[in-house]
């Protein structure tokens, strides 16, 4: 795609972490020319190794070209200053999953974009967009847009509408999903977890308590799972890739929203949790990992 057929050319992201440099990838890589900012200088500059290293890891495998690399490195910068973001077409938000973080983000944006008619999209991946389209005066622009970890691996996004967002919003995020960055687009209504998280964070919380209970080892569970059931990677291993307080945050929303039991975190969640072992971002979760 040229720069002269891309649907948004100026893109900005919101957080520079594992998913917020992991979008600003795909969207680099897509052509478009990205801003990312994060709060401070350390997170940013973690961001921009981060990227680099994504880029060059792409480059080695032959996924793109050197001169591709070197491209979409030269159509990127990095900030700590929101305002920096004014002129961009199509805004993701990717901040920590907060959601008194969030809405001060958002409310940050409205009032400093320059056209009335900027996307606003959410990577949550459990808080209700009507939420955090009710902290703008925008709502009909302001849509949820989850990727799934890593963005340029994973090929699937979830399109979240609340009841404000209009048609044109949701057709112009699915095309951006779709025709420029090359996604895979499901379309899913605002509930908590909505399509991916709802069945896969209970399944996940079944394994947990299955452990906590003594029913079978870790090992066991997961072994189980991915040759009884031929999945590529059983339930808590993906627990500890995904992040434990990631899957927390989601089962928290789920349970604040429906009152189910099997969406409560159990206590084995919540200490690991507390003990900062978050899994394999930190070195320890279920498993333990190297460097």
């Amino acid at each position: 795609m040229t720069a002269e057929t891309l649907l948004f050319e100026r893109i900005g992201v919101v957080g520079c972490g594992a998913m917020g440099s992991g979008i600003a990838e795909v969207c680099l890589r897509s052509g478009a020319h990205v801003i990312a900012w994060d709060v401070h200088d350390g997170a940013v500059d973690a961001g921009r190794r981060r990227l680099e290293t994504a880029l060059a890891r792409a480059a080695s495998a032959g996924k793109i070209t050197e001169d591709e690399r070197a491209a979409a490195l030269s159509r990127v910068s990095f900030t700590t200053d929101l305002s920096d973001l004014a002129d961009r077409q199509f805004v993701i938000e990717a901040v920590l999953e907060d959601e008194d973080t969030k809405l001060e983000v958002f409310r940050k944006l409205d009032s400093m974009l320059a056209a009335p008619d900027v996307i606003l999209a959410s990577n949550t991946s459990s808080i209700p967009i009507t939420k955090i389209a009710a902290a703008t005066k925008r709502g009909e622009y302001v849509v949820g847009m989850h990727f799934f970890n890593p963005p340029a691996v994973m090929k699937l996004v979830e399109i979240i509408p609340s009841v404000l967002t209009s048609d044109e919003t949701v057709a112009r995020a699915s095309q951006l999903a779709t025709e420029q960055l090359g996604k895979v687009v499901v379309k899913a209504h605002d509930r908590a977890g909505f399509v991916v998280n709802a069945l896969l964070v209970p399944y996940i919380l079944s394994a947990v308590r299955m452990l906590e209970d003594g029913v079978a080892t870790a090992e066991d569970i997961d072994t189980g799972i991915v040759e009884g059931c031929r999945h590529p990677m059983g339930p808590l291993a993906l627990a500890d890739l995904i992040g434990l307080d990631v899957c927390k945050g989601v089962a928290d929303s789920m349970y604040d929203e429906f009152k189910e039991p099997l969406y409560a975190a159990p206590p084995l969640l919540n200490r690991m949790v507390e003990a900062g072992r978050l899994g394999k971002k930190t070195g320890r979760g279920f498993y333990t990992y190297g460097k």
